[in-house]
């Protein structure tokens, strides 16, 4: 769950943007890791190299009891603590070789290693912490991985879940219509 920016109060980022497409990340989520729709606290920051600054996750505003969800089928991998704080890991069911990820942090886990889950299936829930990764607020910080390498997990959410709306076909020959 490493965050890698450096100390401080991150500056919230307001709304979910879509991410780039990532051919590697199929919109496989259904549900969002917390809440209906989480105001994002920090997006995510790719680092430059591996070793770089960066933000290697989202941070979604949630309260402490907050029931932590995982957004697709798969099984836990990871349900412990490291530096002191609760850390759930879910390999995604049928994302190849590696397959991708997720982690989940603060989080008090309700499963084990091992554990088979299903999408929006109870993971544990958010747990208070006395830092300043999420500024005033508390988070859930959500990551995603393939192998070692860190991926923008808001790439695993459809467009509906980002809150852009269905598609529109506009006609090919003239202008679009007037609203």
């Amino acid at each position: 769950m490493p965050s890698g920016g450096g100390a401080g109060t991150p500056a919230p980022t307001g709304p979910a943007t879509p991410p780039a497409a990532d051919p590697a990340v199929p919109a496989l989520a259904r549900s969002w890791p917390v809440g209906v729709r989480p105001p994002v606290v920090r997006g995510w920051e790719p680092p430059a190299t591996a070793y770089s600054r960066g933000h290697r996750g989202v941070d979604l505003e949630a309260v402490p009891g907050a029931p932590v969800r995982a957004v697709a089928p798969g099984r836990v991998s990871f349900a412990g603590r490291v530096a002191g704080r609760g850390v759930v890991s879910v390999e995604l069911s049928g994302t190849g070789s590696p397959p991708l990820r997720t982690t989940y942090g603060p989080v008090r886990a309700s499963v084990r290693k091992g554990d088979e889950v299903l999408a929006g299936a109870v993971l544990g829930t958010v747990e208070a912490t006395r830092d300043a990764h999420c500024g005033p607020t508390s988070c859930l910080h959500w990551g995603l991985l393939r192998g070692a390498v860190y991926l923008n997990p808001l790439s695993l959410l459809p467009p509906w879940l980002l809150g852009l709306g269905p598609s529109r076909l506009l006609p090919l020959d003239g202008p679009p219509p007037e609203h």
